[in-house]
């Protein structure tokens, strides 16, 4: 009996400990999609808190995110343009997903496939197709920003950045 009072206290130790870490598992996760977004609105973005799905990235400003709502309501949040093209190139859904875009010009959500990228823009991953509601000169269309996006013609290209930034 002497023997076996030690073994049930290391017992009773690990059963509280393994319940502290589950339930510190399930509190706090940060947000990779979110489910019933059957409206197909924009969603307010949780900076610090929100995972990027295609580089895992954790997003930690408003700044050129953008977010993917699906038809059947699930949403999905970038921290690059880019990562946002690449993510959604061979998605079924991809013709008929509402993307939303962060402006850096107007500081508010706006259509992606309606907004103008800059070429040479700081952006989260360094792609530099910064967001914009208005045209400026030398801007691309959402089609374009995906093209150059698909073919590497970006600012992590080093041949793109020498050629657009001198560097």
């Amino acid at each position: 009996m002497k023997k076996l009072i030690p073994l049930l206290i290391i017992l009773v130790i690990m059963a509280i400990i393994a319940v502290v870490f589950v339930s510190m598992a399930k509190n706090d996760q940060p947000i990779t999609i979110i489910k019933g977004n059957t409206k197909m609105e924009v969603l307010p973005l949780k900076v610090n808190f929100t995972n990027d799905p295609y580089c895992k990235m954790l997003i930690t400003t408003k700044r050129n995110s953008s977010q993917v709502v699906s038809p059947d309501g699930r949403t999905w949040f970038f921290d690059d343009p880019a990562c946002m093209a690449l993510w959604l190139q061979d998605k079924a859904f991809k013709k008929t997903a509402n993307i939303w875009i962060y402006s850096i010009d107007t500081e508010r959500w706006i259509d992606a496939r309606k907004a103008w990228y800059g070429r040479a823009d700081e952006t989260a991953m360094h792609y530099g197709f910064g967001a914009r509601e208005h045209k400026i000169e030398n801007a691309i269309d959402f089609s374009t920003m995906e093209l150059y996006v698909y073919r590497g013609e970006h600012l992590g290209n080093p041949k793109i950045r020498k050629k657009l930034l001198g560097k």
